[in-house]
């Protein structure tokens, strides 16, 4: 109860804030003149991203033992897509990857768990090397300075979560915590999961290449976001988006509302509204990266509307 008074509550604030900065008429008009090409040129690389993201995924679940084909993890990959909809945030999609994963290897939840939380770690790390060129690129530009201690934050949380899963000079303190979790009967599962990702320690070139092939494909991505401008006419160079598509995507991680309704939409608004963007294109942007994210998703609903149809079929009688 007090979690959705709290999600009603910064809805509230958000969808409230997003009202004060635009106005709901010119906005429309934005949104009705939108080139679409550019909208179409976003949605492809959103699309393209999902095969070599699988492909991380299929090398390290091999790497604890987990062999599994590339077509299948490309499948679970958009139903996760699917599940961020209408679940809290993109962690709600990792829920799905981890769930489906343990359904089809059975005993390997601490793997499965461990791997899609390692690859949250790259992003995570990856984001963050954006942003820094991206304020590098950016200084003397443009006026983003507001936003570099909340990405200083993330920078030292990161750090500091790095340190937690690979370091075993915290074995002895980490050890203090297991009768309270065993109380919550929680112990078990978070055992085989912090075992899973502090095993990577040592496969230090397979955390580069890894790393390396996220850092690319994130940067593409963030493209993506910068042609959801350009769709409604936000006159900017891709230096800018650099330093917003990393806080925004590490904005979505945080369960915030569901899917991130408003919160999104209003970082846009804040965002590019320090760049001398109107409210209503800032807005329309952050509407249409929306739409890309749920265009990404349809495939994945089609999967499981699919396979719950075919579940159901009766069984011919031989």
């Amino acid at each position: 109860m007090k979690r959705a008074a709290a999600t009603l509550l910064v809805t509230g604030l958000a969808v409230a804030y997003i009202l004060w900065r635009i106005d709901l008429g010119r906005t429309g008009h934005v949104l009705a003149h939108a080139r679409v090409g550019w909208w179409l040129v976003a949605c492809a690389i959103w699309f393209a991203a999902v095969w070599p993201f699988a492909w991380r995924w299929q090398r390290l679940l091999a790497a604890r033992g987990i062999h599994e084909r590339l077509g299948w993890l490309v499948r679970t990959s958009f139903v996760a897509f699917a599940a961020a909809q209408v679940l809290p945030t993109s962690l709600g999609g990792d829920a799905s990857r981890i769930y489906e994963t343990t359904r089809r290897h059975p005993g390997s939840g601490g793997p499965a768990a461990g791997t899609v939380l390692l690859e949250r770690a790259l992003g995570a790390f990856a984001t963050l090397v954006l942003a820094a060129v991206g304020f590098a690129l950016a200084i003397g530009r443009y006026s983003v300075g507001g936003y570099i201690w909340v990405e200083l934050a993330f920078v030292v949380l990161a750090v500091a979560g790095a340190f937690v899963l690979f370091s075993t000079r915290l074995h002895p303190l980490l050890r203090r915590f297991r009768p309270l979790l065993r109380k919550l009967r929680i112990e078990s599962p978070l055992r085989q999961t912090y075992l899973a990702l502090h095993s990577f320690r040592t496969e230090w070139p397979l955390l580069a290449a890894m790393f390396a092939l996220t850092l690319v494909v994130q940067a593409g991505r963030v493209l993506a976001i910068w042609c959801a401008g350009k769709a409604v006419g936000v006159d900017l160079s891709p230096r800018p988006y650099y330093v917003m598509g990393p806080l925004l995507f590490l904005v979505m991680l945080v369960p915030f509302t569901i899917n991130g309704l408003a919160v999104r939409e209003s970082f846009f608004v804040s965002f590019l509204g320090t760049l001398g963007v109107s409210g209503d294109r800032a807005f329309s942007t952050g509407f249409l990266f929306f739409l890309v994210t749920v265009v990404v998703a349809l495939p994945g609903a089609a999967i499981v509307a699919w396979e719950g149809v075919r579940r159901h079929e009766p069984r011919a009688v031989t």
